[in-house]
């Protein structure tokens, strides 16, 4: 059945739509990046965030770690779904964190941050297949597969 579309709408469309997504990676890797260093580095606010949290301070170089780690990824197009994958399981910790545990939580700019590393996790899981097909999960829960 032919398509409505021209051939040159969907392309432009289609690289606007990714030029528009690395944009979002860009801001993305941005914002992890200045909220990532200064956890490493032991800044007072993030350091007296994290006693308030009660999991000890290791628990804010992971964090840090792994929000440069998902920020330096974001920008690396082979690992920029699986960055985006990481990110939002930290945002879902900073947004449960914001809301349950911390007393002047705010948990709406994590909640947009998760959803903003959804959008990209989401259009860039071309990427995470290659990562998902090399995982054998029967390996993974039996054992070794015998053949």
């Amino acid at each position: 059945m032919p398509s409505f579309r021209s051939r040159s709408l969907s392309s432009s469309t289609g690289v606007r739509a990714n030029a528009s997504m690395w944009v979002l990676q860009g801001l993305l890797a941005a914002v992890f990046l200045w909220s990532g260093i200064p956890k490493l580095l032991g800044d007072d606010a993030t350091t007296a965030t994290f006693e308030e949290l009660g999991a000890g301070q290791w628990l804010r170089y992971v964090i840090g770690t792994a929000e440069i780690a998902g920020a330096i990824g974001l920008l690396i197009p082979f690992f920029a779904g699986l960055a985006a994958l990481g990110l939002m399981g930290v945002m879902v910790g900073a947004t449960l964190s914001e809301a349950i545990v911390l007393e002047a939580g705010d948990p709406v700019t994590p909640a947009i941050l998760l959803a903003l590393a959804a959008i990209v996790a989401w259009y860039r899981r071309d990427t995470l297949l290659p990562v998902l097909q090399g995982l054998d999960i029967r390996t993974a829960h039996n054992g070794p597969s015998r053949q």
